[in-house]
């Protein structure tokens, strides 16, 4: 089979070597055992980096004709870098398999991914099965975002980012979704085909630090939540006719109040009320917004990215 593993970076000058030795190493070790052929490839992905990323990928595939790259004419981000990366690959592929740079991501699976391909397998995810290397925070963040996504209906895999094995046919099926606001994650499941998994421990980052905010983290979240699911906006529907009755009520309370002559004390929890309201009305047209800003990018029908330059 032909695999190509697809490894997006940005600004992983620092990375990149021990990447491209390791790879180097995995890519030796796949031939010598026959599961992969000799026109397979990894890809590296430059993101629009600023350092030397792009000169790292051009002399390792002066170097090893294995490594090969893409250039995006400007940082588009993580999600459409990969997405750009995976497509070149379904063009001259049977199968990818997209990592990261840092490759926390244990490659040793690949392995039994692709044994998983061979068993006829479309879609192998690559699960972690232990965070006993995460900090508390992390831990506790990450759970907490898995179940934000389902309880908003966002089918996501469990303790699965972005390490996973595609056949050629679900790149095809993949390539038919024409999002401008990408969430991998929750598109992928969304394919179907015979899928199987593949777990593995995390490992530490040798070097760099992540790229993944916590800005960038809680964008990517909400980008899925209301990409795959409108339950943002049920919950306002729902609220605003709670408070819709018991705002008649309160005004029913106040009435009677007001007819005994005992209505002086209730003027500053008229005033709250008030606030609250607006506040609530505010969020309301926050998350609205949100959905028609969403509506009005897909609606262009932009680019996701532009490739400035490939090394195949």
């Amino acid at each position: 089979m032909i695999l190509y593993t697809v490894i997006p970076c940005y600004n992983e000058e620092k990375v990149l070597p021990e990447t491209i030795r390791v790879m180097t190493e995995k890519y030796e070790s796949l031939a010598q055992k026959n599961l992969i052929g000799k026109k397979s490839r990894v890809l590296l992905v430059d993101d629009g980096s600023t350092d030397e990323t792009w000169e790292i990928i051009r002399k390792a595939h002066e170097k090893n004709e294995i490594f090969c790259g893409i250039k995006l004419s400007r940082n588009r981000g993580h999600q459409n870098a990969l997405l750009a990366g995976l497509l070149e690959a379904r063009e001259h592929c049977d199968a990818a398999i997209s990592v990261d740079a840092d490759l926390q991501d244990d490659i040793d699976a690949i392995d039994g991914m692709v044994e998983k391909f061979s068993e006829g397998c479309d879609i192998v995810y690559g699960i972690r099965n232990d965070r006993s290397s995460d900090s508390f925070m992390k831990r506790f963040t990450a759970e907490g975002y898995y179940k934000l996504m389902e309880f908003f209906g966002t089918h996501i895999i469990f303790n699965h980012a972005d390490y996973r094995l595609l056949s050629k046919r679900a790149l095809d099926a993949l390539s038919e979704f024409d999002e401008t606001n990408l969430f991998l994650r929750g598109m992928v499941p969304m394919l179907g085909f015979k899928t199987g998994s593949v777990y593995y421990e995390r490992r530490e980052r040798f070097a760099g630090e992540s790229k993944y905010s916590i800005g960038k983290m809680l964008d990517l979240a909400w980008n899925g939540i209301t990409s795959f699911s409108v339950k943002p906006v049920d919950m306002i529907l729902f609220g605003g006719v709670l408070i819709s009755g018991f705002s008649v009520l309160a005004m029913l309370i106040l009435l009677v109040l007001g007819i005994f002559g005992v209505l002086e004390g209730a003027t500053g929890w008229i005033i709250a009320s008030v606030f609250l309201c607006t506040g609530i009305n505010l969020t309301a047209l926050g998350v609205v917004g949100q959905y028609v800003c969403r509506a009005y990018l897909e609606a262009k029908h932009r680019p996701k990215f532009i490739i400035e330059e490939k090394i195949l």
